[in-house]
């Protein structure tokens, strides 16, 4: 299995710092993850918070590639519908030749509601946005020159240049969180982004057979929040405050774009007493917060129930002090990942 992290480059208001610290200390800590032998840096995009979770990601990856040698660099994920798929190509094409073929590009639809306002974008035609701009990002990859005729895109004699480095071109993912999504990436042969379910990673492999495809040649990445101290009481310390604060911030959005029937169900908040009585080894993805021993735990139990190619730590919790980061990357890396490796 390889390991990477999801980095948001959050800088919330009660922890606030100037934003060139907060990018030049996180783009510090992808050089120290490929130095503990980390296997992807994967970025995350959203607009309009007050929180400034990344907006841009390709020129981030770009400036990671140029940092880094060894680590891959991915989205996680790229909202193909505000992007021109075209510049999206080629743009992605540049930050893999920088990376020296290290990209990966992963794409989803989608759901806030006030990102699709703040863009003018008719939120009901996502799905057949990322459809569309799939199929140009892959031609333009992989087709000397071609033509485009269609809802969303006309494209006449188009040959992009340079290429990328990888061919025939960079792993396409699709991130998914309901069974629509899933049977997409599988339908049209790209791996799968998830965020810890189990019957959802079952589902994408049955949908690949279907297909005529065969999962072992797919890779799955799911994000599994976590943070790793000497002692759980010093995690929960630690990390409390700040994974609070991302529940507090993400769920009251997942409930108004209410995409499915568990995100209408969301509770507004969630205490962090509550937070503390999960069983990071239970079944459904909970948050892993405490020693290394807990998460070598958490981590084999996940690992019998799915099939898991790579894992996005969220490590990078909102507003958590920098050292704090660097000491949770270190002790997983020394005192995890060898139980996996």
């Amino acid at each position: 299995m390889r390991f990477g992290f999801m980095m948001p480059f959050q800088n919330p208001a009660r922890w606030a710092r100037s934003y060139p610290a907060i990018y030049r200390e996180f783009i510090e800590q992808t050089v120290l993850a490929e130095e503990l032998g980390y296997d992807t840096i994967w970025l995350t995009e959203h607009h309009f918070d007050d929180d400034g979770w990344s907006p841009s990601l390709l020129p981030l990856a770009a400036g990671i590639a140029t940092r880094t040698s060894r680590i891959r660099v991915g989205t996680f994920i790229l909202i193909l519908p505000f992007q021109h798929a075209l510049r999206v190509a080629e743009d992605a094409a540049t930050v893999d030749i920088l990376s020296n073929g290290r990209f990966d590009l992963g794409v989803g639809k989608g759901y806030r509601l006030k990102e699709f306002h703040g863009f003018g974008i008719a939120r009901d035609q996502r799905e057949a946005m990322l459809e569309e701009g799939l199929e140009v990002i892959r031609r333009a990859w992989t087709e000397e020159s071609f033509s485009f005729e269609g809802k969303f895109y006309q494209l006449r004699d188009v040959r992009i240049s340079p290429r990328p480095t990888q061919q025939p071109h960079p792993p396409i993912w699709i991130g998914a969180r309901g069974r629509k999504s899933v049977e997409r990436a599988a339908r049209l042969g790209f791996h799968l982004m998830g965020t810890g379910e189990a019957e959802l990673q079952r589902y994408y492999d049955r949908a690949l057979e279907q297909h005529g495809r065969a999962p072992r040649d797919y890779s799955l990445t799911q994000l599994r929040w976590m943070y790793v101290a000497p002692t759980r009481e010093q995690a929960w310390e630690d990390a409390g405050p700040h994974l609070s604060y991302m529940f507090e911030s993400a769920m009251p959005l997942l409930k108004e774009a209410g995409d499915l029937p568990k995100d209408r169900a969301l509770r507004d908040t969630l205490a962090l007493k509550d937070l503390q009585k999960l069983d990071p080894a239970a079944p459904g993805g909970f948050p892993v917060i405490g020693t290394a021993e807990d998460c070598v735990r958490a981590l084999h139990t996940y690992l019998q129930e799915m099939r898991v190619t790579d894992l996005a730590l969220g490590m990078h919790l909102p507003g958590l002090a920098p050292e704090k980061i660097r000491q949770s990357m270190t002790i997983f890396a020394r005192e995890v990942m060898p139980h996996f490796k």
